[in-house]
């Protein structure tokens, strides 16, 4: 069996704790993100990434009175998600 020299192995470890400490290695857990992701989905996706899932992406049009109208394909299914100006949220699905 081989020796094992503790001095190099010491050194070693010392060696990654620095770099590690100024940010030469720096793995993507020890970034302090926390588990948020800083990439975007690209555009021409259908979905968006969302706590590591998949939501589907909706076409959504605001108007200038604070009222919206979102619309989500999913497969033959359309979702149709609407907010007045006054607060009054609709939501309906049409499967053809």
């Amino acid at each position: 069996m081989r020796t094992i020299h503790w001095g190099f192995a010491v050194t070693a470890l010392v060696a990654a704790g620095l770099a590690w400490s100024f940010g030469g290695f720096s793995p993507a857990f020890a970034q302090g993100n926390s588990g948020k992701s800083e990439v975007k989905t690209p555009a021409n996706f259908s979905y968006e990434l969302v706590n590591g899932r998949r939501v589907p992406r909706g076409k959504r049009v605001t108007n200038s009175d604070g009222s919206w109208r979102e619309e989500i394909r999913d497969g033959d299914c359309v979702t149709l998600k609407e907010q007045s100006a006054a607060g009054e949220y609709r939501e309906t699905r049409k499967c053809d």
